[in-house]
This record gives structure tokens, sequence and C-alpha cells, in this order.
């Protein structure tokens, strides 16, 4: 998972893995574009507005990319307007989220993703 906010990151860390999924995680688009293409996990819950490289950036680049191309991503954000809701799915989403969420959502929207993966 990719969070800049050090107690939104902790929350979806400890609801993620309780859901019994592990869990990687990094605070900027940066790292988390470096980590998302060395590890190549099953899903990224990707936020939109991070330093160094925002959430759109990050997924323009995983689906660039070969091995990213094939990575499930989930959007977490703040960003509730419908365009940005578009131009998330326009850039490779697989599913979006608007914060504040659910944690039980999230954690369905994870598992139905995961399943569709397999």
């Amino acid at each position: 998972m990719v969070e800049d906010e050090p107690d939104v990151l902790l929350l979806l860390e400890n609801r993620v893995r309780g859901a019994g999924h592990d869990v990687q995680s990094a605070s900027d688009g940066e790292r988390g574009l470096e980590l998302a293409l060395s590890e190549s996990p099953d899903l990224i819950i990707l936020d939109w507005m991070m330093p160094k490289l925002d959430g759109i950036e990050v997924l323009e680049r995983l689906r660039a990319d070969e091995v990213g191309g094939r990575i499930k991503v989930l959007m977490l954000t703040a960003r509730s307007q419908q365009n940005d809701v578009d131009r998330a799915f326009a850039a490779g989403a697989n599913d979006y989220i608007v914060k504040p969420f659910s944690s039980r959502e999230l954690v369905e929207r994870i598992a139905i993703l995961l399943e569709a993966a397999a």
C-alpha cells in the first residue's frame, strides 16, 4: 500500500493484515512504485495525493510496465469528484474508494479484486 498519512497507513496495515493478507507499505509515490515493480504484489492500495509522485503518476507508470501492468490497483483517496474517479479509471485503476472509508468495505473490495486476479 502507498499512503503518505502515517495514521491512515497504520490503520490500513492493521486492517489488511487482520484480514489475513501480507502487507508492504511506502509513504510516497516514488518508493511505492519502486516497491511495486520489485515485489510485484497481487494488489496495491494507492493514495492519490502524495509527495514525489502522485497516485495517478504511479498508476500510469505501473500500467506502462510489463510486470506492473498486471498488478490490481485500488485507489483510496479523498478526491471524490466524478472527474477524479473517471481519471483514475482511465489511468488503469481497478477500483476506487473515497476517504473516509469503511474498513469492512475495503476488505470486501480487496477480496473481490484478489479473487478476480486468481
